[in-house]
């Protein structure tokens, strides 16, 4: 079964949080993950996350995951609430379950517009009632429950799973501020936030408020481990720039405190100066939202995310291509970032 990493170990001190990787990686083709996903555990890797968007779905590699690693856990994060039904949702985990039992989580969140109704053709309405009608349904049908009736998003005529999963699928929220994450601490199995630095960490922890046993915090730290500046910099800028102008993720950073930050970003950005608002964007704030430096540097970094409280530190990396081309120096470069790589800052 899945257990939360800062359970109190022996001696009532937290443990320390797992480490998950966000796969594929951007440049390196799913199949040619078999190699690296056997080597994760000996690295000190203990998940395989996901995200869907406009790319890979959330699903398939961890499907993959699952065929190719009998320890792993696997998790989305986060799979949008709007682009499937709810049975979908459900028959989806409970069939990873299958592969992978005890280690599913199943992440869902309300994504942004440009994922639900630009590309997909849905409308993009009610999005905190749509996660949390979804959040209920789902939890009740992988418990095997019948579910029927009217939610405040959908109307369900009546639904059982015919297999529910034996070993309990964690069910986590994507969320941002204090409405969502409270939702997915009181009626999910936890959360997940990204695009946050670690100072900001203290401003999440104490919207969730006091964490019940088993609840996990997972945090999503973007990083590149390269010392190659100008491939940070193309993997960091204009993907800041597009996300950060996304309506929930303004707000997010309104609720930060990081609006004045960003006031001359949202600005360009209104006005149709993409790679100005690009350039707008403040070094602190992008090295800060997306690590960069040598893998060692990197580290050190990332641990500054682990709070008491936080369970899972989920990393997406970005290489340069003549990394990702290379098995060793891949191999080399995870190894550094890791969490055997040496010890934790107390």
């Amino acid at each position: 079964m899945t257990t939360p990493h800062d359970a109190p170990g022996p001696t009532g001190m937290p443990s320390p949080p797992g480490w998950g990787i966000t796969l594929p990686l951007p440049g390196l083709s799913l199949g040619r993950h078999h190699f690296l996903v056997e080597r994760l555990p000996e690295l000190g890797y203990t998940d395989v996350w996901t995200a869907e968007g406009g790319g890979t779905d959330a699903f398939t590699p961890l499907a993959a995951t699952a065929a190719w690693s009998s320890s792993l856990r696997i998790g989305t994060a986060v799979v949008p609430v709007q682009t499937r039904g709810p049975a979908v949702l459900a028959q989806t985990a409970a069939t990873l379950a299958q592969l992978a039992p005890g280690r599913v989580l199943l992440g869902l969140g309300a994504s942004v517009p440009a994922h639900v109704a630009d590309i997909n053709g849905i409308p993009f309405e009610e999005p905190f009632k749509r996660t949390r009608d979804v959040l209920r349904f789902v939890t009740r049908a992988l418990r095997g429950e019948h579910v029927a009736g009217d939610f405040d998003t959908f109307s369900i005529a009546g639904y059982q799973l015919p297999h529910p999963p034996a070993a309990p699928v964690k069910v986590l929220l994507g969320a941002l501020r204090p409405g969502m994450l409270r939702l997915g601490f009181t009626e999910g199995d936890g959360a997940i936030s990204n695009l946050l630095r670690p100072e900001d960490v203290p401003t999440v922890l104490a919207a969730v408020g006091p964490q019940p046993p088993g609840k996990e915090l997972v945090v999503k730290v973007f990083v590149s481990p390269t010392e190659d500046a100008a491939h940070a910099q193309r993997a960091a800028r204009p993907f800041l720039a597009w996300i950060l102008n996304r309506e929930p993720y303004r707000k997010f950073h309104e609720w930060l405190g990081n609006g004045e930050l960003l006031r001359e970003t949202h600005r360009l950005w209104a006005a149709g100066d993409e790679e100005g608002a690009r350039r707008a964007l403040p070094e602190e704030l992008v090295r800060g939202l997306f690590v960069s430096g040598s893998p060692e540097e990197c580290r050190e970094q990332i641990l500054r995310y682990h709070l008491p409280g936080v369970t899972t530190l989920q990393l997406y990396v970005s290489l340069p291509a003549e990394v990702l081309a290379d098995r060793d120096r891949l191999l080399d470069v995870l190894a550094r970032l890791g969490p055997t790589a040496g010890p934790a800052r107390p």
